[in-house]
């Protein structure tokens, strides 16, 4: 099982702050990128009444910096942005190990689909390709697209770019018939994750936890990842 923070940082700060305190206990954090169109919230590099990106981020695009302890610890972009497939280059530069799509947020999904044909090789062999899908959208629309990416997250909230929501259980019957479908694809879950679920998603058939505020919220980070990893 593995255990991937979820950071939703507010800026640029809160971003260094956070991973800081993941950094050696895990070898892979997410990093939520919400656009405030897409969905409702803004996280960095976007910024609220700010046109301009982040000066970090346009330092790290532009390869005179990294992300936050990048020699340290991998990161997942989860791009809850409105245009995720027409700034896909420019997310891969933030040098990530995995990139996640929103199913709600790709359009087309023949285009989506030909879009990923048409990613470089070298880009593909460096870069895992998720593609998230809601509780509220039938888990059967991402079927076409399943042998396409590298996995799949199920969103486990209703809302999603915020933290702190309430778990919806529609996320364990969406789990459930990916792995009756697709038995060796890779699911991830986000949204919602705590010590109370964790052990209904793993028996569901996840693979991969991502929790942001069951993680944040506690005083004792390691301990908190240690208790998630014990389940089974």
């Amino acid at each position: 099982m593995d255990i991937i923070p979820a950071i939703l940082p507010k800026n640029y700060e809160d971003l260094k702050n956070k991973i800081a305190l993941v950094r050696g206990i895990v070898p892979v954090t997410q990093i939520d990128i919400c656009d405030g169109i897409f969905v409702k919230n803004i996280s960095w590099p976007f910024e609220v009444g700010v046109p301009e990106l982040d000066e970090h981020f346009r330092r790290i695009i532009n390869e005179q910096e990294g992300l936050p302890f990048w020699e340290d610890i991998d990161f997942e972009l989860d791009l809850m942005v409105s245009d995720a497939v027409e700034n896909f280059d420019i997310y891969t530069k933030l040098g990530p190990k995995r990139i996640i799509f929103h199913l709600e947020a790709v359009g087309n999904v023949e285009e989506f689909k030909n879009f990923m044909e048409g990613i470089d090789m070298y880009v593909r062999d460096s870069i895992q390709i998720g593609l998230a899908v809601n509780a509220d959208t039938e888990i059967s629309k991402i079927f076409p697209l399943v042998n396409s990416v590298d996995f799949v997250q199920c969103m486990g909230i209703s809302e999603i770019g915020f933290q702190g929501q309430e778990f919806d259980e529609r996320v364990l019957e969406n789990i459930k018939k990916l792995k009756e479908k697709f038995s060796i694809l890779i699911i991830s879950v986000d949204g919602g994750v705590n010590l109370e679920n964790a052990e209904s998603l793993v028996s569901a058939g996840a693979n991969r936890l991502v929790i942001g505020s069951a993680l944040f919220n506690t005083d004792d980070i390691i301990g908190a990842v240690e208790s998630f990893k014990n389940i089974n």
